[in-house]
């Protein structure tokens, strides 16, 4: 890091704006790839005209998401902490780009999903290894008196490329067709590796190779589950980042379907506006957080948030008019703001650089694994309670971490000092 230009403005540095670019472009593609295999699924479920089949067909996309993370995540944490972060995210933005491209192409040849999910598999596997070098990345390219900032401009990043991309995403699908959205998608991902390449990026050392040794790289695995143990600021992190990864998994399932169904007429672009909302709501709350909320305990924060999140969830549930999802959507997202911005702070306040890849690797495997069982509750309940029960449940489930956040707060005290890292 560059001692002159490490005391500018984040945004005028070179390395952290190209990361934050490149974040920025990467995420809004991802949004664009979402819209687009919803757009497919769509159309290949007759506008989800079965609820069964349409329950199971999205709790099979979900898992195809996730298993790549469940399988690979806990394993490829080693690995990460001994390659050079910025290749890592490099090379991994120019497979996504090539895989997103084959879709298409896989579907016009088989019209069949169980192709398309193969290649979702492959490009979610190269998730597993960009996350966490991302998030470990971070704190080598800024102070540690800017990291909260920093997280808070890559959150923002997130915000508005989620924003833009549902924005646009749902536009294209309904107008142009999803495959379009798809190729717009794998483009999105080569400007992506464009600005990562900008970063001047020094690793700091890692460890040695002869880690790989079977003994040793258990070893290794075993120590990053060992600071998750132990750490306060991980276990507050991952308790309130847990909580959002349940109700994505409700709404992937129950949510979409509610709000397809209360619509006159089903597509994206409904789906796209209620996504910028709570997109929009998540920014308000970012930048308070950075702001008025440093005055704040972090656990108090990030519990209150998911109670409130929770509440208004339970607004959706019980509404069929779309003004009603719009601004409960909003709210959702001011609420949960912190638990982007202040789980990620925690997560790099909490662990040594030589273990933040063990450690993000194994943040994913854990959220991961709690959005499948989600997906697998929801795609349960949905048929047999219907869209509403299954949404109310998963407002139980948030508002109740943040009870349980809050609760974790109070047994360590240092966690209810403003600011307090660890």
């Amino acid at each position: 890091m560059n001692e002159a230009a490490d005391r500018r403005p984040l945004l005028a540095q070179r390395d952290f704006s190209s990361l934050w670019w490149g974040q920025l472009i990467s995420i809004f593609g991802e949004r664009l790839n979402y819209f687009a295999l919803q757009g497919l699924l769509l159309e290949h479920t007759r506008a989800f005209a079965d609820p069964t089949q349409s329950s199971v067909l999205l709790g099979v996309f979900g898992t195809v998401m996730l298993m790549p993370v469940l399988l690979f995540a806990p394993f490829a944490g080693p690995w990460v902490d001994r390659w050079n972060l910025r290749t890592t995210l490099l090379v991994s933005d120019t497979i996504r780009s090539l895989l997103v491209a084959a879709i298409p192409v896989a579907y016009a040849a088989t019209h069949h999903v169980g192709v398309v999910f193969a290649i979702v598999f492959l490009l979610f596997t190269c998730n597993v290894f960009f996350l966490p070098a991302k998030s470990a990345m971070t704190p080598e390219i800024v102070r540690p008196d800017q990291l909260l900032a920093a997280n808070t401009l890559l959150s923002v990043a997130g915000i508005i490329a989620t924003a833009l991309g549902a924005l646009v995403g749902g536009w294209l699908v309904d107008h142009w067709g999803w495959t379009t959205a798809m190729w717009f998608n794998a483009v999105s991902y080569l400007v992506s590796v464009g600005s990562l390449a900008a970063i001047r990026y020094k690793p700091h050392p890692r460890p040695h190779l002869e880690g790989a040794a079977p003994a040793g790289y258990l070893r290794e695995i075993l120590e990053g589950i060992s600071l998750v143990k132990r750490s306060p600021a991980v276990g507050l992190a991952l308790i309130a980042l847990g909580a959002v990864w349940v109700g994505g998994g409700f709404l992937h399932v129950s949510g979409n379907q509610h709000i397809q169904r209360a619509a006159s007429i089903p597509g994206a672009e409904r789906l796209s506006l209620l996504m910028a909302s709570l997109a929009v709501g998540a920014a308000v709350g970012t930048w308070w957080v950075n702001g008025r909320g440093r005055r704040y305990p972090r656990a108090l924060l990030l519990g209150v948030g998911l109670v409130c999140a929770g509440a208004f969830l339970a607004t959706i549930a019980l509404t069929s008019r779309f003004a009603i999802f719009a601004g409960a959507s909003f709210l959702v997202g001011l609420c949960v703001a912190p638990a982007f911005v202040l789980t990620e702070t925690l997560l790099q306040e909490g662990t040594d650089v030589r273990q933040r890849g063990r450690v993000f690797s194994l943040r994913d495997f854990t959220m991961r694994g709690l959005f499948q069982l989600s997906l697998w509750v929801a795609a349960v309940t949905t048929p047999l309670l219907g869209t509403a029960a299954s949404l109310l449940i998963a407002a139980v489930l948030i508002s109740g971490a943040g009870v349980l956040s809050i609760a974790y707060g109070r047994r360590t005290s240092h966690l209810l000092a403003s600011g307090a890292p660890r």
